[in-house]
Parts: structure tokens; C-alpha cells; sequence
């Protein structure tokens, strides 16, 4: 049996140890990001909005962008989504069912000047926030 510095089982064995050092590998086998994130690995999710909330841009622009704090149904974590368009946050109350995305930032962080908001608005009620926005469709009543 070849048990060489330079033997190929060895070479192997040393190559999967050092993996582990690799952060990016590390996080995928150990599943820390589906762990970590809200929608647990789904493009989107369902959530009852508790709130409406107005949230700061950040340096140099100055605006306050329209927001809403959801409850998940699937595992009642509360995150906070961006409701995209002019106005569209007069489509949304308390207590309205809302679908739910990644807002598109890298690596799923937050995107552009809204700090800590990773997710945004696209339905309300089960029709689509944007051709509301647009006058396409209205609101159902409940």
C-alpha cells in the first residue's frame, strides 16, 4: 500500500479536509443560508401584513420608502417587504394576505438605498400588486 507524501489516497484525503476551510463550502453542505433565510429556500411566500412602515434611504438620497412588516404563515418569522410602485402602498391594509419575493440585492441582502429590507411586495389577496399599480385590475373585496 502507497501511504506516500504524495500517494493519491492521501492526496485526496488531504484535498476533502481542506475543503471544510472554505467558507462558501462550509455554509452549502452545512445549509446555514436555507437555515437562515425566512422563506426557508422558496422563490416566495405568503404572509398577513401587520403593519405599514415607512423606512429611510440611505446617504446621499432622502426618502422615506413604503414598506410593510409580514408574518409568514409557513413559519411566523415577521420580515419587512418593500411595496414597489407608485402608490402601491395604498393597496395594502392591515391584515391582507400579501405574496412575498426576494427584492434582488446580492447573495439575498437588501438592494439599493432601502437598509434591511430584503423582500418586496407582489400580489395582495392573490392578484397581482403591480397591474393594480397600472389600473389593470382592482382590489377584491372581502
Amino acid at each position: 500500500m502507497g501511504n506516500g507524501k504524495f500517494a493519491a489516497r492521501k492526496c485526496k484525503r488531504v484535498a476533502n479536509d481542506n475543503r471544510w476551510r472554505d467558507t462558501n463550502y462550509a455554509r452549502r453542505q452545512l445549509g446555514l443560508d436555507i437555515k437562515s433565510d425566512p422563506l426557508e429556500g422558496a422563490p416566495q411566500g405568503r404572509g398577513i401584513v401587520l403593519e405599514k412602515v415607512g423606512v429611510e434611504a440611505k446617504q446621499p438620497n432622502s426618502a422615506i420608502r413604503k414598506c410593510v412588516r409580514v408574518q409568514l404563515i409557513k413559519n411566523g418569522r415577521q420580515v419587512t417587504a418593500f411595496a414597489v410602485g407608485d402608490g402601491a402602498i395604498n393597496f395594502i391594509d392591515e391584515h391582507d394576505e400579501v405574496t412575498i419575493e426576494g427584492i434582488g440585492g446580492r447573495l439575498g441582502r437588501s438592494k439599493g438605498d432601502i437598509p434591511g429590507v430584503r423582500f418586496q411586495v407582489i400580489g395582495v389577496n392573490n392578484v397581482c400588486l403591480r397591474e393594480m399599480v397600472l389600473g389593470k385590475k382592482e382590489k377584491p373585496r372581502r
